[in-house]
């Protein structure tokens, strides 16, 4: 996958995705009794990590620059 592919990817995840996955998230865990607040955060801190993990690939190295792209120049000493 390009750079590129996984940049805009990785957009449409945070932003289309992720709402998504938060609100099947917060309707599965209303579908059962409410449980005990160290048992909800349990299931919220692992449901908040288990989604990025389908993902990992997508955003390897997304923050980083363009690998492919032309060296920026380095600027030399000013006469």
């Amino acid at each position: 996958m390009t750079y590129r592919t996984r940049r805009r990817l990785s957009i449409v995840v945070l932003v289309i995705g992720l709402p998504l996955y938060i609100m099947a998230a917060v309707w599965l865990v209303d579908q059962f009794e409410r449980p005990s607040i160290l048992v909800e955060l349990a299931i919220y801190v692992g449901l908040g990590v288990v989604w990025a993990l389908p993902f990992r690939a997508v955003f390897l190295g997304v923050g980083r620059p363009d690998p492919d792209a032309a060296p920026l120049p380095i600027p030399g000493p000013k006469d």
